[in-house]
Formats: structure tokens, C-alpha cells, sequence
């Protein structure tokens, strides 16, 4: 008899060319083996290199998705990824609080796709330092973090967001070492350089990534251990084709 996967949710947007949100989180999750629960925030009108809209789904729709697993199973580690803004992302860590207390929350800002669209504008600073106090691991990239505190260096930003969760900001768009990772937490930085070099970009590699690192915690592995893992496998990711959109490896 196989041994039983744990559980694992991802609570985000459908792209219908499976590259990113939820159907690249549930690839990712099998790949990895664990089995993976989803629950849907937006429905988007996309491709790997054009985003023409989305329509929002209600806090009543989403919540009524988490409610129904959630009574059924244990999950020890969960990710948000596209959400409308802070407000409801607060909202679904309020529910998340009271259906599975015991689940750690990673979140992935998504404030832009790929091909452009810009979901957020503008995030309140303290807002977001008191989401973080609720969060357990974060994973903006260089432009996001940018984003998230604009008035403040990347770097510093990071170690500021960090002394309330932890912290993965990824390299991809860092001028200066592209490709390099760092794991903040209280204000302190472990790096992981890149072992490859990435020829192709991706359309989604930011939900893989978070995906792979959630999946990876779900299996009992420390958080600098599922970043390194789960970095490899997003770089085979990136290099296994060239196109915009990736194959996973099972």
C-alpha cells in the first residue's frame, strides 16, 4: 500500500493555459507528491503572453470551497497566491484561523502578471506588516518587494517584513546577482545562489516556486531546505523547454 500524501491547499486564480495559479500550484503539488487541494479566487482570460481580464470570484464562493475540505482534511501547509487586495486577503486568513488553525500560511504577491496586467496599485505598509504577523512565510520577488514598501531598499524592506514572518526574496529581477535567493527572518539573511543558469524565462515560475516550497514543508522539511529544493526544481522548470510555458517532472 503507497504511503498516504499529505494535504496541501492553494487558494488562487485559474489561468486557462495551465501555466500559473491554480493548475500550475496542483502540477507542481503531484510532481512533488503530495496531494493538493485548491480553491479558486478569479477567473482569468489569459495565455502565456496575453491577459485580457478576470472576473473575481465572491468571499461567499470562496469561502464555501474552503469549508467544505477543510471540515474533511488536515492541512499542514497552505499558499495564497492572486487575491483582489489585503482586505480579502485578510478575510481568507480569517477563515483559514477559524477552520484550520494548525495550518501555516505562505503567501505569493501576485501585483502583476507576466504579461502586464496590474492587479494592485497601492498596498498600506501597516496593513501589510500586520498580515505578515499572521503569515509564515512571504515570497515576493525583487519588483514586488519594491512594490509592497517602495519607499524603502529592496534589501531593507525584506529584513523589516522579516521580523514578522519569514521572508523568501527571490532573485529573478536582482540586478546585481540575478538569481539569488535570500531567506530573511528577523532581520537575518541566508542566500541560495543559483545552480544553473536559466535560458528561458517562464510564464508562472513564481507560482512554482512557492507551490514546490509549500509542497516541501508538507513533507516535514526545514523552511532553508525546501527553499534549496524547491529552487532546483523550479530551475529545471525554467530550463525544460523554450517556451514560455514549462514542463513539470514526476
Amino acid at each position: 500500500m503507497p504511503k498516504q500524501r499529505p494535504y496541501t491547499l492553494t487558494i488562487a486564480g485559474l489561468d486557462p493555459s495551465g501555466g500559473a495559479g491554480l493548475t500550475a500550484d496542483i502540477k507542481t503539488f503531484e510532481a512533488l507528491k503530495v496531494q493538493g487541494l485548491s480553491v479558486c479566487t478569479a477567473i482569468t482570460y489569459q495565455h502565456e503572453s496575453e491577459f485580457e481580464g478576470l472576473d473575481w470570484l465572491s468571499m461567499e464562493q470562496m469561502e464555501r470551497q474552503l469549508e467544505i475540505f477543510l471540515r474533511k482534511y488536515k492541512v499542514p501547509y497552505a499558499k495564497i497566491g492572486l487575491v483582489p487586495s489585503l482586505d480579502v486577503l485578510q478575510q481568507l486568513m480569517d477563515v483559514m484561523q477559524k477552520l484550520s488553525p494548525d495550518t501555516r500560511l505562505i503567501w505569493d504577491p501576485i501585483l502583476k502578471a507576466s504579461a502586464g496586467f496590474t492587479f494592485h496599485e497601492q498596498v498600506q505598509a501597516a496593513q501589510l506588516k500586520e498580515l505578515c504577523k499572521q503569515l509564515y512565510l512571504i515570497t515576493p520577488n525583487w519588483l514586488e518587494m519594491q512594490q509592497l514598501l517602495p519607499d524603502t531598499p529592496v534589501p531593507e524592506a525584506a529584513a523589516q517584513l522579516s521580523q514578522h514572518c519569514h521572508v523568501l526574496l527571490k532573485g529573478g529581477h536582482n540586478q546585481e546577482k540575478p538569481g539569488y535567493d535570500y531567506l530573511y527572518y528577523k532581520g537575518e539573511a541566508k542566500s541560495f545562489r543559483p545552480k544553473q543558469q536559466v535560458h528561458v524565462g517562464k510564464h508562472g515560475s513564481g507560482c512554482v516556486l512557492s507551490a514546490a516550497i509549500t509542497a516541501l514543508l508538507a513533507q516535514n522539511y526545514p523552511l532553508h531546505k525546501a527553499c534549496r529544493k524547491a529552487k532546483d526544481y523550479t530551475t529545471r522548470f525554467l530550463n525544460s523547454n523554450h517556451t514560455l510555458l514549462g514542463y513539470h517532472h514526476y
